[in-house]
């Protein structure tokens, strides 16, 4: 969907898919957002922020680890998709890493609340 914001092809991949209830699409700062976001509210969280934005990758981990952790509902799953070559740690505050797929140029890193899981 060239020329396409990519909210607008979320949406619309959602619609597509038939896909109505059970998600809350946010536009904005996702720093304004988990300030804002009620305790234990999410199950997964996947973060795809622009490759070239790095400092998000950390700042926002840093802040689901931390700050915003209370956010997350038991078993919660963070996924964070990256560039291959771009190390994200293995721990950011509450967070740790449980597993890290590679494809291509691609890398998918999923943390946890302090090692838990469902």
């Amino acid at each position: 969907e060239r020329g396409l914001s990519p909210l607008k092809t979320l949406r619309g991949n959602l619609a597509r898919l038939g896909i109505r209830e059970g998600f809350h699409v946010h536009a904005g700062c996702v720093g304004a957002f988990l300030r804002s976001a009620r305790e234990g509210s999410f199950h997964i969280v996947f973060l795809d922020p622009p490759y070239d934005m790095e400092q998000e990758y950390e700042s926002t981990l840093n802040r689901l680890g931390g700050p915003s952790a209370g956010m997350l509902a038991e078993g919660a799953l963070v996924i964070a998709e990256h560039r291959r070559k771009q190390k994200l740690e293995d721990a950011y505050g509450a967070l740790s890493r449980m597993r890290r797929l590679e494809q291509g140029d691609a890398a998918l890193s999923f943390y946890e609340i302090n090692g838990r899981s469902e």
